[in-house]
C-alpha cells in the first residue's frame, strides 16, 4: 500500500469514547452530523450504508467492531467506478484522553491522489460536524447536501 494513498485524520472530540462510538454506530445519531439516511449493523459482516449528502450512498460492511474503542469497515460509493462499494477500508480508533476522546481515522485503499484529497476533505468536514454534535451543539444544515462529488 502506498503511504501517499492513505487518508489520516486525528481530532479531539469533547465527549467520552462511548458517546463518540454511538455517534458512529447508531443510525439516528449518525444523521445528526452526516447524511440523510443510514442503515448500519455494527457487527462483523454487518451492513454500512449511509446516504452521505442526500445524493450519494456510501456502502460497505463492518470488518471489526470493538465497542467504544474501534471500528473498521469497507467503504465505497454506489455508482462509482473509481471507488466502488466496499473497495476501500475505514479504520477508526477511539482513545480516551482528558476532556474527551482522540478519534484517529485511517482511510486506505483509495485508488489515486485525487480520491485521497477528496476523501480527506470529506472526512475533515464530517468529523468537524461530529465534534460539534458531541459537544452538544447543532452543526446546522449540511452545506454539502445534494453534492455528488
Amino acid at each position: 500500500m502506498q503511504e501517499a494513498l492513505v487518508v489520516r485524520r486525528e481530532t479531539h472530540v469533547p465527549a467520552p469514547p462511548a458517546a463518540v462510538f454511538a455517534l458512529l454506530t447508531d443510525p439516528e445519531k449518525i444523521l445528526r452530523w452526516m447524511g440523510t439516511e443510514a442503515e448500519v449493523e455494527p457487527e462483523p459482516g454487518g451492513l454500512y450504508l449511509v446516504n452521505v449528502t442526500g445524493a450519494r450512498f456510501a456502502r460497505g460492511s463492518f470488518r471489526e467492531v470493538v465497542p467504544v474503542h474501534r471500528l473498521a469497515y469497507s467503504f465505497g460509493w454506489d455508482d462509482s467506478e473509481e471507488v466502488p462499494p466496499a473497495s476501500s477500508l475505514v479504520e477508526i480508533d477511539l482513545i480516551e484522553e482528558p476532556g474527551g476522546t482522540l478519534l484517529r481515522l485511517t482511510h486506505s485503499g483509495l485508488p489515486n491522489t485525487q480520491q485521497c484529497a477528496g476523501h480527506a476533505e470529506g472526512w475533515a468536514h464530517y468529523l468537524d460536524r461530529l465534534a460539534e454534535v458531541a459537544a452538544g451543539r447543532d452543526p446546522g444544515p449540511d452545506p454539502w447536501h445534494g453534492r455528488r462529488d
